[in-house]
């Protein structure tokens, strides 16, 4: 959680029951046997010594993740807990710089823009646009993965508080828009090394994190490999995840406002120095900011004047986070 801010203070400040629509299993809408599963591992974890992350959500987000298998659900939850102190989890908002977002951002688009309209943080990633080889003149895999946790910190300590304030329910997860115009072989191949540890941080650290997957501008042939490879995913997943060529824009509309989705996809919104640098949303309005506090920017040296973007990238490469 935020530092300095005491857990039980920082939850109570934004609600914590999930939307009225939730299934069995979330937030307020709990069967008995769910419930007492819960409590169950609560307790277990308090007996292995953990204090912090027992909320309700927090815990509930692993137990559905492991279909309220109570064993696995502790290994999982004590697993992410190591991974966190090794990583540095707990400071990394405070003790990572990515001084080069605003470079790498050309060369590989990924960024949090507005909300949908169920009150997610909206995600996108334009893969189709990745350069490895200049992208790696100016920061290294480490450093990208190092960002993507920083990201999903600010996710969790941040934008999620914002939204569900904004909305009146707990809100726990986003909506992403992966955009696939221009990917080859070669461009996946490439990005196959980030995307693989990138996948293993979101499943194993930041479960149940996944509210609607867009993937857009999906290359012929594309849908005929995933209707294979849903066949080994979560029922509720698949659930989840849609597959669109290049007439997208109807069904992402159903979804996101106009006014929330950028231009380049059909949208009306755009922001000063571009959305890929902005990072708009209810987690920069004062309404719906508490005591987490402004959202931080991932890159702690750019700075948006005007319609202007001043990037002081000064050797990011190699620095130690």
């Amino acid at each position: 959680m935020t530092a300095q801010i005491p857990e039980k203070e920082l939850l109570a400040s934004f609600p914590q029951i999930a939307a009225p629509d939730s299934r069995d299993g979330y937030p307020g809408f709990l069967t008995k046997d769910q419930e007492d599963k819960l409590i169950q591992l609560r307790t277990l974890l308090e007996a292995h010594g953990y204090k912090n992350r027992l909320d309700d959500a927090s815990l509930l987000r692993f137990l559905r993740a492991r279909k309220f298998d109570i064993q696995l659900a502790m290994d999982m939850f004590i697993a992410c807990e190591k991974w966190r102190v090794e990583y540095g989890t707990d400071t990394i908002l405070q003790d990572f710089h990515y001084n080069e977002k605003a470079e790498v951002a050309k060369y590989y688009p990924q960024y949090y823009h507005k909300t949908d309209k169920d009150g997610r943080p909206v995600y996108i990633e334009q893969l189709g646009k990745v350069n490895i080889t200049e992208m790696y003149k100016i920061t290294t895999q480490e450093r990208m993965l190092k960002n993507l946790v920083w990201e999903y910190e600010a996710f969790t300590q941040h934008r999620l508080p914002a939204c569900s304030r904004m909305t009146g329910h707990l809100v726990e997860t986003s909506c992403t828009i992966l955009d696939l115009k221009g990917v080859s072989l070669g461009t996946a191949s490439s990005v196959y090394g980030y995307l693989k540890e990138a996948s293993n941080i979101g499943q194993n650290y930041y479960p149940e994190r996944m509210g609607k997957f867009y993937v857009i501008n999906a290359p012929f042939g594309f849908a005929t490999v995933f209707s294979m490879i849903k066949r080994f995913l979560d029922p509720v997943t698949v659930t989840k995840i849609f597959v669109l060529g290049s007439k997208y824009q109807s069904e992402l509309l159903k979804q996101i406002p106009a006014e929330n989705l950028p231009v380049m996809f059909g949208g009306k919104s755009e922001s000063v120095g571009g959305v890929a640098l902005a990072d708009d949303g209810p987690w920069r309005d004062e309404k719906f900011i508490g005591l987490e506090g402004r959202a931080p920017k991932s890159s702690a040296e750019t700075l948006v004047q005007g319609s202007a973007v001043v990037d002081k990238v000064e050797g990011a490469v190699g620095q130690t986070a």
